[in-house]
């Protein structure tokens, strides 16, 4: 296990209860994964692959294992230290979006960076140029409710990526989007791996994500069953 990668699991065990036993989600997983990867965990609904991307955003912990995610053991993590570990260095991208209705694109972009200390200036920079990356800053003023689907998840990816995190989650990204706004979605977030050095992953059992990734780490059962480089579109 390389101690310096920026997420090391090892041998990851969960358990959910279910009645009087108990449903073991992921079994046995053993994972790294460097700065700057594009990668996704794939299989089919119940594979693990949700499971386990929350546990490497420290929104679940492990019943059994280790998972070291940016120098800190999310075992350990009480519920303040996993909210700092995830406010400082991540970004999540959902399939539901999760903007805020009554904020404009821009606030929306706005809001993780008033949890940390930033000078007005900053933010608004900041701000300016997550729109920019995303193609939207003439929607700067406009609400969720007078966007198309493509261009609210592109409000939630400038979100994400706002503060420049070393690391986004993405679950199901593409999942309520059709086949052109998936394929702009997934180049945009391609060139921001290129470019910002951001590490991606995914949770997703799309054939269209799926195209674009540089790693593909397939689930059944809770256990890898593969994971390999491939060549995609995202070159």
């Amino acid at each position: 296990m390389e101690q310096n990668s920026l997420i090391n699991i090892n041998n990851l065990v969960k358990r959910f209860p279910v009645g009087k036993g108990e449903f073991t989600a992921l079994n046995g997983i053993d994972l790294t994964f460097e700065t700057g990867e594009f990668a996704g965990l794939v299989g089919p609904s119940g594979s693990g692959k949700t499971t386990l991307l929350n546990i490497i955003g420290s929104l679940d912990t492990p019943s059994d294992g280790s998972v070291n995610v940016i120098g800190q053991d999310i075992a350990n993590l009480n519920i303040k230290k996993a909210a700092v570990l995830r406010r400082q260095h991540m970004g999540f991208i959902f399939q539901t979006y999760n903007l805020l209705p009554v904020y404009t694109v821009y606030e929306n972009i706005e809001f993780p960076l008033l949890l940390l200390k930033m000078s007005g200036s900053d933010r608004k920079k900041a701000v300016m140029d997550a729109l920019d990356w995303v193609g939207l800053t003439d929607k700067i003023k406009s609400r969720p409710a007078q966007l198309s689907g493509g261009e609210c998840q592109r409000v939630a990816i400038a979100r994400a990526m706002v503060k420049k995190p070393e690391l986004v989650l993405a679950d199901e990204p593409t999942a309520n989007l059709d086949a052109a706004n998936s394929h702009n979605i997934l180049k945009m977030m391609a060139k921001l791996n290129k470019e910002l050095k951001t590490t991606f992953i995914f949770a997703t059992h799309d054939d269209k994500v799926i195209q674009y990734l540089k790693r593909k780490i397939s689930l059944e059962d809770g256990k890898i069953v593969n994971d390999e480089n491939v060549i995609n579109k995202g070159e």
